[in-house]
């Protein structure tokens, strides 16, 4: 009777605990969606149990239709993580090889000799990035295909940026290219061998591959994703402004983005992958490993997968996913089975990641250093890290925002009055001040890598 009276105390802290951190959470989020960074679906989980689920906002601005449960987001580069799952099948199926040469299925691009698709999956190929690419020379009175992709780089022979495996550094033409090896080794395009092999067997019922522009039609709950018009001062489509209708022109490529799915559907996916359905153990493990370059440094980053090894939290697999309109981050606590799921379809806004990991593991949040208007001024600007390879750094009312080709706006937390941390991520910027006290450059810190980009504009 003893142990049973304590084990039923034991029970009842941890369930109100629980409330209180849920409660917390919520208090968070509510604060947030009033004051308008955010406006999304929020779903959190420990152990495959849901313990908070919630839309903020709406899927619509035209209707008025409110966000639900299943309404259905662009993931953007939440999608990569499903093209290097499809590659590792094909490998474990036998039809291809991670150490294959990318001409064994995109010939056009033997002059590329030493790229393999392992350095596509690791972001290592040292590829520039077709989009600043195409923004030069496409035809933007056409919609982009992967086919267009091989058949630039084919005609233009871009120069890589460093030799493969020598460096690690995010490109979505890897993922580009990708898709289009999927399609060459399966003899299926890329959207149904996903359907067949994915999303079919764990029930995602409403997860695909869809090319809004190229293919409307129909669908039940859609979120569509808005940007904020400075002239018109209201969320806009983003194909109805200059700077970003390149929505338009580049909806064709697919396998770096360009798949759709629910935060219902992404819980179905977190716990596939605690199993064996879709690879092997040794196939599993791969996919999370960490890369390492040539110089034997280590690389947190797997087959479309960041890895952190976090000293108070454990092993973290996550993935952030930016494109106009579109705000998205999946993130899998593996060590302690708790899963962060954020789909929003306004950009600009807060990702509320961090401060909703460390409620939920119960870490006080310690008080950000708050800087003037004219300190946070003086970083703004887009700097280049490498060639076509641009971060721009925007301010919005008392805080910073890094953006990337592909990637949803970070927040930058103040450490010191030139130095932030990108929390997300686990990355560090430190501006770089001329002795009048202007920034001329930043430098770039994650996991041990350090870039120097100059400020360009």
């Amino acid at each position: 009777m003893k142990h049973s009276f304590i084990l039923t105390l034991l029970l009842v802290a941890q369930t109100i605990i629980c409330q209180n951190r849920i409660q917390k959470i919520d208090s968070l989020l509510n604060r947030l969606h009033l004051s308008g960074r955010i406006n999304g679906n929020f779903l959190i989980a420990e152990k495959g149990k849901v313990l908070y689920k919630k839309s903020f906002g709406l899927a619509n601005e035209a209707t008025k239709q409110p966000l639900n449960e299943n309404s259905v987001f662009e993931i953007a580069s939440v999608t990569k993580q499903f093209t290097a799952m499809a590659i590792m099948i094909l490998h474990e199926k036998g039809k291809l090889r991670l150490d294959d040469n990318i001409s064994t299925f995109i010939p056009e691009l033997a002059f590329y000799k030493d790229i393999t698709i392992k350095h596509l999956l690791n972001h290592t190929s040292g590829l520039p990035d077709y989009m600043e690419l195409f923004e030069k020379i496409f035809d933007k009175s056409k919609i982009a295909t992967n086919q267009d992709v091989i058949t630039i780089f084919a005609q233009k022979q871009p120069k890589v940026l460093f030799a493969p495996n020598a460096k690690h550094e995010y490109s979505n033409t890897g993922y580009a290219l990708l898709a289009s090896i999927i399609e060459k080794a399966s003899g299926e395009t890329y959207a149904t061998f996903l359907q067949k092999t994915i999303f079919k067997p764990l029930k995602m019922n409403n997860t695909f591959v869809y090319k809004r522009r190229v293919a409307p039609k129909k669908i039940n709950n859609y979120a569509y994703g808005y940007v904020y018009s400075d002239s018109l001062k209201k969320y806009t489509l983003p194909d109805d402004l200059k700077e970003t209708n390149f929505v338009i022109w580049l909806d064709g490529v697919v396998g770096d983005g360009g798949i759709n799915s629910t935060v219902n559907d992404l819980l179905k996916w977190d716990r596939a992958l605690y199993t064996n359905k879709l690879l092997s153990k040794k196939g599993m493990e791969e996919v999370f490993s960490i890369t390492t370059l040539n110089d034997n440094t280590h690389i947190k980053y797997g087959y479309g997968w960041e890895i952190d090894n976090h000293a108070e939290f454990g092993k973290i697999v996550y993935h952030g996913g930016g494109w106009p309109g579109y705000a998205t981050f999946f993130a899998r606590h593996i060590t302690n089975d708790k899963t962060i799921i954020i789909l929003q379809n306004h950009d600009n806004i807060t990702l509320p990641s961090n401060s909703i990991r460390n409620i939920l593991y119960g870490k006080q949040e310690t008080p950000k250093m708050v800087l003037s208007a004219e300190q946070l001024q003086k970083c703004v600007g887009a700097y280049e890290l490498q060639p076509g390879f641009i971060i721009e750094i925007e301010r919005q009312n008392d805080r910073l925002y890094g953006k990337t080709a592909g990637q949803p706006a970070l927040e930058l937390t103040p450490e010191k009055e030139n130095n932030f941390l990108l929390e997300e991520i686990g990355a560090q910027i430190m501006f770089n001040l001329t002795p009048d006290g202007t920034t001329k450059s930043l430098t770039f810190s994650q996991g041990g890598m350090k870039m120097e980009g100059k400020k360009i504009k």
